[in-house]
């Protein structure tokens, strides 16, 4: 059984921006210790829904180790190094070893794609050159590549690659990765509206966009599956629904970092060429927004 990083809900961390563009620390530390007071279990770093990829690498750099040095070890964190240039992917896993990080996401190579023999040959060299834990990424609808279960098997084989975040959607896909792979390779529910039906297939948690603004109640809805509370995991599944069907009516994350901005944080607007909610969605947002809070949004 491979060791496990991280049981329960970690949060896909968005990243907050001041008006003229650069990173908001401070609100970041704000926005670290509201997840940490309401019981995430883990904290991803430099994912797509913290727009890595219109970061620069120092940017990336910097707010890996901010969270890392302001987390102190409290939850696991998780830092998103993937790339679809080998080396760079390689070379920013050792940097985030380096500066304490638990473990690395690794999203399959986007744009140039590549082979499923690729994926293996690319995701071996990187857990070559480092001993972190790897969680690997399938997120299809956005990379074009699609990580198969019979490339998962073979991936399971190495002893640093320990988990798949599974986003392709498709849960006839992850019951045969759960089937092929067993305890060589857990599996994290990458949607939030799949996160009991992967648990039910054996998940182990969820990398959740929906635990930025609750991060409590995902990490309930987890908890009581763990409990044995099927029924109530299953009324807090789908409880949140039209939630979670509101913060993916645009492309993430535009929605989630708008629903911040709501609750009362800072985290500014999306970088190019990613834009602000369109007026009509960010109307709908607010009123399930309030719906979900019982209470009034500016």
């Amino acid at each position: 059984m491979k060791d496990i990083i991280f049981r329960g809900c970690g949060t896909a961390m968005c990243t907050p921006f001041k008006d003229n563009g650069d990173v908001n620390y401070e609100e970041l530390d704000r926005f670290i210790e509201f997840q940490i007071k309401n019981d995430v279990d883990s904290l991803i770093v430099c994912g797509t829904t913290g727009e890595s990829a219109t970061m620069s690498e120092d940017e990336k750099k910097a707010v890996i180790k901010f969270v890392v040095d302001k987390v102190k070890k409290r939850v696991p964190v998780i830092a998103g190094t993937g790339s679809n240039n080998t080396l760079s992917a390689v070379n920013m896993t050792k940097f985030a070893e380096n500066v304490g990080v638990d473990g690395a996401l690794i999203v399959t190579p986007y744009y140039n794609k590549t082979t499923q023999k690729g994926l293996v040959k690319h995701y071996e060299r990187i857990a070559q050159n480092t001993n972190l834990p790897i969680i690997l990424y399938n997120v299809p609808s956005r990379t074009g590549v699609n990580i198969e279960p019979d490339t998962c098997l073979q991936l399971s084989k190495v002893k640093n690659i320990v988990a798949i975040k599974e986003a392709s959607g498709n849960i006839s896909q992850v019951a045969k990765i759960a089937a092929l792979c067993g305890d060589d390779l857990h599996i994290y529910s990458g949607n939030d509206d799949q996160i009991l039906p992967i648990l039910s297939l054996g998940g182990i948690g969820v990398i959740s966009v929906l635990s930025n603004i609750k991060p409590k109640f995902t990490h309930n809805l987890v908890e009581e599956y763990f409990q044995g509370n099927v029924c109530n995991a299953t009324d807090l599944q789908l409880k949140c629904l039209d939630l979670i069907n509101a913060l993916f009516c645009e492309i993430n994350p535009i929605p989630v970092k708008e629903a911040l901005n709501m609750i009362g944080f800072n985290f500014g607007k999306p970088r190019l060429p990613l834009v602000r909610i369109s007026e009509e969605n960010e109307y709908k947002l607010k009123e399930v927004i309030k719906s979900s809070y019982n209470c009034s949004v500016p």
